[in-house]
C-alpha cells in the first residue's frame, strides 16, 4: 500500500482534520490525523491494517500491545490479522500500566502498535512497561508516522505512512500568535 493510498483512506473517511490542535505531545499543529474516523469503516481499516500486518509479520510477534485509547482498535485488528493475542496499556496516575488482569510472560515477543506517532512518547512508555515485565519488544508499528522518520525507538519502527506534519511548541505557535483561539485537543491522553 502506498503513502498516497493510506492518505486517501484517511481523507475519504474524514480522518484528516484542519484547524488548531493540541497534540498529545503538548505541541500545536494545524493538521490532525483522526484514526477514529478511519476505524469506523471496517472495509477501509481492514485494508490499511492488512498492509501493516504484512510489514510486521517478519518480526514474528506473539502478542500486540497498544497504548489506550488511540491504539486499541489498531492493536486488536493487527493482532487479529497476525493471528496473535492483543492487550492494551492504560494511563493510571499519569503512567502507562496494565489493568484488567493483563500481563506479559517473560520472553514474550511483543509488537507495540499505535495509530499515529508524533514524538513517540506513549509508545516509548509502553515499550518500557513491556520490558519491565520481561517481554522482548521486537518492533513497534503505526499507521501514521507524523515525524517523517525523525522519531527514534530502541527497536525497529514500522510505519505504514510517513509524513511531515508541521507542529510547534506552544510559545512558537503561529496560530496562537495570530489570535485564532485556543487549540482543540481531539486526542485521548487526558481521559480518566
Amino acid at each position: 500500500m502506498t503513502d498516497k493510498e493510506v492518505l486517501n483512506a484517511y481523507e475519504k473517511t474524514g480522518g484528516v482534520l484542519k484547524g488548531h490542535f493540541l497534540l498529545t505531545s503538548g505541541r500545536h499543529s494545524d493538521t490532525y490525523m483522526q484514526s477514529a474516523k478511519l476505524f469506523v469503516h471496517p472495509k477501509e481499516s481492514d485494508k490499511i491494517v492488512a498492509a501493516l500486518a504484512e510489514k510486521v509479520a517478519p518480526y514474528k510477534p506473539q502478542i500486540v500491545v497498544s497504548p489506550a485509547v488511540g491504539g486499541i482498535i489498531l492493536g486488536y485488528e493487527l493482532a487479529r490479522q497476525l493471528g496473535v493475542t492483543n492487550i492494551f496499556a492504560e494511563r493510571e496516575n499519569g503512567s502507562m500500566t496494565f489493568r484488567r488482569g493483563f500481563a506479559l510472560e517473560k520472553g514474550t515477543r511483543v509488537v507495540v502498535a499505535e495509530d499515529v506517532v508524533t514524538t513517540g512518547g506513549s509508545v516509548k512508555e509502553v515499550i518500557e512497561l513491556c520490558r519491565n515485565m520481561g517481554a522482548e519488544v521486537v518492533a513497534c508499528a503505526s499507521v501514521v508516522d507524523r515525524s517523517n522518520g525523525k522519531v527514534e525507538f530502541s527497536v525497529p519502527y514500522v510505519p505504514l505512512l510517513s509524513m511531515e506534519v508541521t507542529s510547534w511548541e506552544p510559545d512558537d505557535c503561529p496560530l496562537c500568535k495570530s489570535g485564532v483561539g485556543a487549540p482543540y485537543k481531539p486526542g485521548s491522553r487526558s481521559l480518566k
